[in-house]
């Protein structure tokens, strides 16, 4: 425990803390272009809208999916499907949209209750769905001859919708861009990626100054190895000189990690994540995300992909997302013809019917109080009076009694959100609130039931114990904190529940010895939260190894061959071998089919606690010394992992394993302690022996 000096010397150092942190995000904020109150107007209107509609179209809407009898190509269908260079040029002499309606389109979008639309301005085939001066892989080249985002661009306008462009960091067709594709026989002689990277600044630039205000400039393909921080730091940098005001999602930079989307930390730019096809189990507070998804299985259209998402289903995504603080995304791949497909047109009438009752429970909410809820989902706004709750109900009572657990507010009124004008009866119940509901559900999709409380949601929630720190060697400060109002935070250090006998914490304790810290929230001496437990373990430092000459570099060793996890290595047959200054795969003599191993020394300067992270596609794994500190092995997108070492002053031994199957590759390494923010490993840190 801490006593009354070490309490004050404690929280003194957490307020030193606290200004550095304060000083790093105001460093940041100026660095990538303005402070958090400019952050927080630019994204105000996102944060309101919460629902947009995504547009993938292109040349790839002329084959609908089908190449050589195969029926499962989309937008990808180029490389997918190994299609030259010059065969998928010939659709540009059959890109001819006659029924292309962009006030429909709008009207389409509006009528849902969608209040942006982002569209392929550019995807990764590089072929342009507006006016550029920069290249004749666009439309104007067509027999359209019509600029799409110009015409949609006006629509948005008349509609009240905010027009949002997509833009491919990847492009399969410019000469300059690198890699070539691994199966193409085009050369990359004469190849030059700055030049390329002009060419993008420069669509870019087209893009934000000749159709009037944009709201998002959504980047993608920032995976291959090629696109690096600086370049995405520059080209956030560029684009919010253009345009000020413009939001820019995480893929303009390299710090996207895999299809969750969210942005890892490092310094990264970009103003929202991305998940891709797939909702985040939890919320993130703070941190502003964005779901995109399809209705069936395909971005672009495919005309036999009949794997259509319910209206049903997509409702209760919707709801889903915003209950977490997210956006909704919801794409359609319109035909080669210009039209949405029958079965988009039909989800997004259906969508809109229910929004326009429920838009309420969705525009401009922020993330449920509550962990999870049996029944459905939870969206709030703030209220003159205090709160308003939107609960979401997607499985009906039988009992007509809708419980909402482990809440403490009273209730000011309850009422159908279909039907504003009759209240329905709403009480506390012990440490519940009750709802008395009708008998059948009104809305089979998802009824909404408005929730008015008198104050801010007093939830159930127990006290927040930061344990990224899990082990230590001499001691650990571990802090304890609670959202909760007018409650105490009390603990154990022996696993046992507390009770108001035990101490109570205001920040943080000190731990000397292993611990099982244990914390709960009282209020009148009553535990009003469940337990939360987070073990600290005491651990000798690994010790360094003698090593009487050591010179710069690691050693590594190039695999060539197909896995799905990592090999033993050491029953393999090496393609090459050498010394290099730091952990790199340009050594590398494919793109796919390879594996690298990285041996050498770390030198630790001073004693503590390390954390390690592996952030690659596909699989990875480092050791220290005999020890798997970060297993990130599997076939796998962009993904970041980190495990923790007690290290002592001096050499150990470091061991990095990584393999590619097929799409990206990359891999980074990064560590950090407690006063060492997490960086990439230096040159001057890594060693071998001689």
């Amino acid at each position: 425990m801490l006593d009354s000096v070490t309490r004050i010397l404690y929280l003194l150092n957490k307020l030193f803390i606290l200004f550095v942190f304060v000083f790093t995000c105001q460093a940041f904020a100026a660095e990538t272009g303005g402070d958090d109150l400019d952050h927080e107007s630019r994204m105000s209107w996102w944060r309101e809208a919460r629902f947009g509609l995504f547009i993938h179209w292109g040349l790839y809407a002329i084959p609908a999916g089908e190449w050589d009898s195969e029926t499962t190509h989309g937008e990808w269908i180029r490389t997918t499907a190994q299609i030259p260079i010059d065969q998928y040029d010939k659709f540009i002499g059959q890109f001819n949209p006659k029924k292309f309606d962009a006030d429909r389109w709008v009207q389409m979008a509006k009528h849902a209750g969608m209040r942006y639309i982002v569209i392929t301005s550019k995807h990764h085939d590089g072929f342009s769905l507006f006016d550029s001066e920069h290249t004749e892989f666009d439309v104007m080249s067509t027999p359209f001859k019509r600029d799409i985002m110009d015409e949609l661009a006006t629509a948005c306008r008349k509609y009240g919708l905010k027009m949002c462009w997509y833009y491919s960091i990847m492009d399969w067709h410019h000469p300059d861009y690198l890699p070539r594709r691994n199966w193409e026989s085009r050369s990359e002689d004469g190849a030059a990626y700055d030049r390329y990277v002009a060419y993008m600044k420069n669509q870019l630039k087209e893009l934000i100054d000749n159709y009037g205000d944009i709201g998002v400039l959504w980047f993608d393909g920032e995976w291959e190895g090629t696109w690096n921080h600086d370049y995405g730091k520059d080209l956030y940098d560029y684009v919010r000189t253009l345009q000020p005001s413009i939001i820019v999602n995480n893929r303009v930079d390299i710090g996207r990690s895999g299809m969750a989307g969210l942005t890892r930390s490092g310094g990264y730019v970009g103003d929202f994540g991305t998940p891709e096809q797939e909702i985040p189990g939890t919320g993130f507070p703070g941190v502003d995300w964005e779901t995109c998804m399809t209705m069936n299985t395909h971005w672009g259209h495919n005309k036999n992909d009949g794997d259509w998402k319910s209206s049903k289903d997509l409702i209760q995504k919707l709801a889903d997302i915003c209950s977490k603080g997210g956006n909704f995304l919801l794409n359609v791949g319109p035909t080669s013809e210009g039209l949405f497909p029958q079965e988009s047109v039909d989800r997004l009438e259906q969508i809109g019917d229910w929004m326009k009752v429920n838009g309420e429970s969705i525009y401009g909410t922020s993330a449920s109080p509550f962990k999870s809820l049996s029944w459905g989902r939870c969206t709030q706004k703030v209220t003159s009076g205090g709160s308003r709750l939107f609960l979401h109900v997607f499985s009906w009572p039988e009992s007509g009694r809708l419980v909402i657990p482990g809440i403490y507010n009273k209730v000011d009124r309850a009422f159908l959100l279909a039907d504003k004008r009759k209240d329905i009866e709403a009480f506390n119940e012990k440490d519940n609130i009750v709802i008395r509901v009708p008998a059948s559900q009104p809305d089979p999709f998802n009824t909404v039931i408005a929730l008015d409380l008198i104050g801010k949601p007093d939830v159930n929630d127990p006290p927040v114990i930061d344990d990224r720190q899990k082990i230590f060697i001499d001691q650990v400060d571990v802090l304890i904190t609670t959202e909760r109002e007018n409650v105490e935070i009390y603990y154990t250090l022996d696993g046992t529940d507390p009770d108001k006998r035990s101490r109570s914490v205001s920040g943080g304790v000190t731990l000397t010895e292993t611990g099982l810290v244990t914390a709960q929230n009282f209020r009148d001496g009553r535990p009003v939260s469940g337990t939360t437990q987070a073990l600290f373990t005491k651990v000798a430092p690994h010790p360094g190894v003698k090593v009487k000459k050591a010179e710069r570099g690691l050693r590594y060793a190039y695999y060539e061959g197909s896995w799905d996890s990592l090999p033993a290595f050491d029953k393999l047959t090496k393609a090459k071998t050498g010394v290099i200054s730091n952990i790199d795969i340009s050594k590398r003599s494919k793109d796919n089919h390879f594996g690298f191993v990285f041996e050498g020394l770390i030198l630790i300067q001073e004693k503590g606690v390390y954390t390690f992270y592996t952030d690659s596609d596909d699989g990875s794994q480092l050791f220290i010394g005999d020890d798997l500190v970060v297993d990130n092995d599997g076939l796998h997108s962009m993904t970041e992992v980190s495990g923790s070492v007690a290290l002592a002053a001096g050499h150990h031994p470091i061991r990095v394993t990584y393999f590619e199957k097929n799409g990206g590759n990359q891999l980074n390494i990064y560590f950090e302690s407690v006063k060492i923010q997490k960086r990439f490993i230096p040159d001057n840190l890594l060693f071998h022996k001689k």
